[in-house]
């Protein structure tokens, strides 16, 4: 979570970890917790993102903002983040079958009203304990042609962006020492990275 919405981490993150309790992850809350933490904006979110990722320290992203358009922009601006949009537990649900990225943006302020936390409950839910294998497509009558478009998509995000680690370090090292710079982070990325490389790029830049 970014600046803006950190008010509301705690009603996301017990939503999350109820869901993780049955599905059996591990959840990290690396964002933004209250207003005295330190300041993310979504753009920050987007390198946290695609860093988690590619380090493989992560499988998967819940981010947002207030509209989530911001969050999903900036996730997206990375050749290895694939995130998706969602408002209501079916767009979570179509998203896993049809598109099956690895990040989802929420919309923290936009329609956030009355029963809000069991909206974010369901969104979670589908991506997580959605009962079936992801990717599968939705009809299934469409899921040979949504699985090779998926693909394709993949495959021109990784044609089109520079070489990740390459990438990361022609990013403005401000933005990314601020991204990086908080505690959770840190213990998230740092003890379950599986990349070395971006590890210790990261340490260079913090130190």
């Amino acid at each position: 979570m970014e600046n803006s919405q950190a008010a509301k981490n705690e009603i996301i993150l017990n939503e999350l970890r109820h869901v993780a309790a049955q599905s059996g992850d591990e959840v990290f809350n690396v964002g933004v917790c209250d207003a005295e933490d330190h300041h993310l904006t979504y753009i920050h979110l987007g390198i946290q993102a695609s860093v988690l990722l590619a380090a493989k320290a992560v499988d998967f992203v819940f981010t947002g903002c207030g509209t989530g358009q911001g969050a999903l922009m900036a996730c997206n601006a990375h050749s290895n983040v694939v995130c998706g949009y969602a408002l209501e537990p079916s767009d979570a649900f179509l998203f896993t079958q049809i598109n099956n990225g690895n990040a989802l943006s929420l919309a923290f302020a936009k329609n956030f009203g009355w029963a809000a936390e069991l909206n974010v409950r369901g969104i979670f839910e589908k991506v997580m304990m959605s009962g079936c294998e992801r990717g599968q497509g939705y009809p299934v009558e469409r899921a040979v042609p949504q699985q090779q478009n998926a693909a394709i998509l993949n495959d021109v995000k990784a044609a089109v962006g520079k070489d990740y680690l390459e990438a990361l370090k022609s990013i403005d090292v401000e933005l990314v020492k601020t991204a990086c710079g908080g505690e959770r982070f840190q213990q998230c990325l740092f003890e379950n990275a599986q990349d070395q490389n971006i590890v210790d790029y990261i340490r260079t830049v913090l130190n």
